[in-house]
């Protein structure tokens, strides 16, 4: 016998009302989103006035490595804010 059939109908009731994420959750996510925003923000600029000359400063270290860097690492902690499981409650 599975586990699910030993369970009460009100305890599978109660399991299936239940969120699958929780407030913390999506706190998590809009912390995510934040630094990916923040990663996006570190890519812009190093842009030109003057169409004829070239800006080397599209070149940075900030803008090639650091702010890729940052929106990855925002990524993957969305991937952790949304696999997160909550913590079980105490009966």
């Amino acid at each position: 016998m599975s586990n699910t059939q030993k369970q009460s109908p009100e305890a599978l009731r109660e399991k299936q009302r239940q969120m699958p994420l929780t407030f913390t959750n999506y706190k998590l996510m809009l912390i995510g989103l934040a630094i990916i925003v923040i990663g996006f923000i570190l890519m812009t600029g190093g842009g030109s006035d003057n169409p004829n000359e070239f800006n080397w400063e599209m070149f940075s270290f900030r803008r090639i490595t650091l702010a890729p860097i940052v929106v990855l690492a925002g990524f993957a902690f969305e991937i952790y804010a949304i696999m997160k499981k909550p913590k079980q409650k105490e009966k």
